[in-house]
């Protein structure tokens, strides 16, 4: 690795964890008041992940004859219970008292909660049933889990609007507020608003203070910190704070903790309301291979003496994590887990290795392939789930998968993160028409359609970035594959986690219900020596001949700003010869002194000045466009109108209407590691600035690194802090049901 002086022309830049961690700046508000609660588990990992605002619908499981889970039953009976409590408020006046009049599992596990935290009994025996019994996959899919649109795009009535304004006007919010908290609330939202205040926090951004305030504005006296009301908003708060912090549920112990710092007077209440209301799920999940002896009471010894019975024979009992989450992902994990089991159990085994094949010629398949590549091949055969695991490089024995699987007359697709890595598949497999991204495959504007039943017409299904998968996507993909298609997950274990909740491929790699195949080919050249050693946890010095790789140490974020600036503009194009439109700054998160609004004004005013007459865009500007939660396409700004900013992302043209400009486009020279995962420049410039070392991680120093092919700088200020996060710092770890569920459904297979 090369060292430039900071006033040298060679090029150079920096790597830092994003400050927003997984996610987008637009919830930064949400994630710095998740972390304020002194909860680690609901702490602001991500700012990126803040932007789910999607609901998706229940899940079912066609056909009568499906046996349902222990956890769908208690999914449908607490569904049941918040019909009954909706009809009770219909029909009568008055709060209703959390956790009354309720019956059958929902009131059994309200009960048990109860005991739980109040001492009375120990987590295991409270919770203790039966284990479940495995049972085969279902026959079929279940309806697909699809995300709703999102309450941002849903326009409410202008007269909706207007009742809402006129509320927040009384409780003295901002009329700002007027339109999204009419679309997060539906019709009669200043109702509702005028009943319950803290229903304000279904609002992104407001946070429990701000809704406090509100309230005390509508109710004065009336309002205090022990308001049940008060307490279920801010549990449903919490556990959406989680979900931006990529947290699927929370332990009950540290939701109630959480609630604590909140100043929520009795935490328990406050969780037993939410759940009484439908507002949350509780789950018991038995921990995996751990057994503790019964703990009895004197009293229960002293029966046990009389009766002749010591407990030496007596079964050891499991002990389960009580975990609360919201409906919408516990749905999702369960679907995922019931999908991926019908795709493991729905392939017919093959029983006779002499056998004549029936089918295509797999073995042939894999004897014109070699390495990895014949592996995977080869454990296609075999299996309906396979997870491959390798660098960029490795990136090729998938795209031959593709290649084989269609010269034999396979129906195969493979979908990638971006329309960059689309392209990249397409290229490497060699076959037309086969390489599509997941949310065009998903939304049908790419890939093979759908048959008459609903799914995919394909034999095989790859996807690559699968990492980037978060629990809703992964089920969407996963219940819409046809009976007996095989289903391929590769990816970079190394990377950053999806900005949506859950750890999709980081959960079945820990399950081993399936295959793995781990590539044994390395990335080229001194980056991929750089992001190799990376992986591993040592930050290396690397041979740079060709200065593929240089390193830039800076003193402050002014530095760092005019030399990022430098580089891109004058120093990379004269030295490496990549052009500045072909290289890409990487930088911790949206904020701070050279966060990404900092870095692309400079680099606008150098690169393309201009007044920003467009909303802050002027033509040919480059921009981000999210769209959605986790989807960033890049493009350049062609013109706008009265139908809004005019944008041409990945070739395709694009119209951002004027109101949502602001929400959905930012300028694209910088990114956050997060935004260019499952992309690749010729050119890379991190920055670094001294500000960023709390960021730091190993995946988010992997990812930035990992995205250069041809050259990376590295602009520097952390110093030391860079190789101790590359040492010691791992992942930020997620509260996920993924592994659990698919414990008592699938056989545990080694690789």
């Amino acid at each position: 690795m090369s060292t430039e002086p900071a006033a040298a022309e060679d090029p150079g830049a920096a790597a830092a964890e994003e400050a927003e961690s997984p996610g987008t700046e637009e919830a930064a508000p949400d994630a710095e008041a998740a972390s304020d609660t002194g909860e680690s588990k609901v702490e602001g990992e991500n700012a990126e992940n803040a932007e789910n605002a999607e609901n998706t619908e229940e899940a079912k499981g066609e056909g009568e004859s499906a046996e349902l889970s222990e956890t769908e039953a208690e999914i449908a009976a607490q569904r049941e219970l918040r019909e009954r409590i909706e009809q009770r408020k219909a029909s009568k006046q008055g709060p209703i008292d959390a956790g009354t009049k309720l019956s059958g599992t929902a009131a059994d596990l309200l009960a048990a909660v109860r005991a739980v935290e109040s001492g009375e009994k120990p987590v295991a025996s409270a919770f203790r049933e039966p284990e479940p019994a495995r049972r085969p996959a279902p026959s079929r899919a279940p309806e697909p889990v699809r995300p709703q649109q999102p309450a941002a795009d849903r326009a409410p009535a202008r007269e909706t609007v207007e009742a809402v304004r006129a509320v927040l006007a009384e409780g003295g919010a901002p009329p700002a507020l007027a339109e999204p908290t009419a679309a997060a609330l539906g019709d009669g939202a200043d109702g509702q608003l005028r009943a319950d205040p803290w229903q304000l926090l279904r609002v992104t951004g407001v946070r429990p203070e701000q809704a406090d305030g509100f309230a005390r504005a509508l109710l004065g006296a009336e309002c205090g910190p022990d308001d049940e009301r008060r307490g279920r908003a801010i549990t449903v708060w919490l556990l959406e704070q989680a979900a931006v912090a990529g947290h699927t549920a929370l332990d009950a112990a540290a939701l109630s903790a959480a609630l604590g710092q909140r100043a929520v007077p009795d935490p328990e209440a406050a969780v037993q309301g939410a759940l009484a209301e439908g507002d949350a799920l509780v789950f018991q999940d038995a921990l995996e291979g751990t057994e503790v002896p019964v703990q009895r009471t004197d009293d229960e010894a002293a029966r046990n003496e009389e009766s002749g019975e010591d407990g030496a024979d007596a079964e050891p009992e499991r002990p389960v994590r009580v975990l609360i989450g919201l409906e919408r992902y516990a749905l999702a994990e369960e679907s995922l887990a019931d999908g991926l089991a019908r795709v493991i159990n729905s392939l017919p085994k093959e029983t006779d290795d002499t056998a004549e094949p029936e089918g295509p010629d797999w073995k042939g398949a894999a004897a014109r392939a070699s390495g990895s590549a014949a592996e995977l091949i080869r454990a296609v055969a075999g299996h309906g789930l396979v997870l491959h695991s390798g660098g960029e490089e490795a990136r090729a024995e998938p795209a031959a998968l593709v290649a084989a699987a269609a010269a034999l007359g396979l129906r195969v697709c493979a979908a990638a993160h971006s329309a960059d890595g689309r392209r990249r598949l397409a290229r490497a497999a060699g076959v037309e028409g086969t390489a599509v991204t997941v949310a065009g495959l998903l939304a049908g504007d790419e890939g093979p359609g759908r048959d008459a039943e609903g799914a995919l017409a394909l034999d095989l299904l790859v996807v690559l970035d699968a990492p980037q998968l978060d629990v809703e996507t992964a089920a969407m993909l996963v219940e819409s594959l046809p009976d007996g298609a095989r289903l391929v997950l590769s990816g970079d274990p190394g990377v950053l986690w999806s900005a949506g909740p859950g750890r999709v491929f980081a959960d079945l790699l820990s399950a081993r219900c399936c295959p793995q195949v781990v590539s044994r080919t390395p990335d080229p050249g001194p980056v991929g020596e750089l992001t190799s050693g990376i992986g591993i946890g040592e930050l290396n010095q690397v041979e740079a001949p060709g200065k593929e790789v240089v390193l830039v140490p800076v003193r402050d974020p002014a530095e760092a700003i005019h030399r990022t600036v430098q580089l891109v503009a004058d120093s990379v194009p004269r030295a490496i010869g990549v052009p500045a439109e072909h290289t890409q700054v990487i930088t911790p998160g949206h904020g701070g002194a050279a966060g990404t609004r900092a870095l692309n004004a400079a680099l606008k005013e150098r690169l393309n000045p201009g007044p920003g007459r467009f909303g802050g865009f002027d033509p040919d500007d480059r921009v981000a466009h999210v769209p959605a939660p986790g989807r960033t396409t890049l493009g350049r700004v062609v013109r706008a109108d009265a139908e809004g900013l005019h944008l041409e992302c990945d070739g395709a043209p694009v119209v951002v209407p004027q109101e949502r400009v602001e929400r959905e486009v930012r300028h694209g020279w910088a990114l956050t590691a997060h935004q260019a995962t499952g992309q690749r420049w010729p050119a890379v410039v991190v920055v670094l600035p001294g500000d960023a070392a709390p960021a730091l991680s190993r995946p988010w120093v992997y990812t930035a690194f990992s995205r250069a092919e041809r050259h990376l700088s590295v602009v520097q200020g952390v110093e030391q802090a860079l190789p101790r996060a590359v040492a010691e710092r791992l992942w930020k770890d997620r509260t996920t049901r993924l592994q659990t569920l698919l414990r008592p459904q699938v056989p545990a297979t080694t690789a």
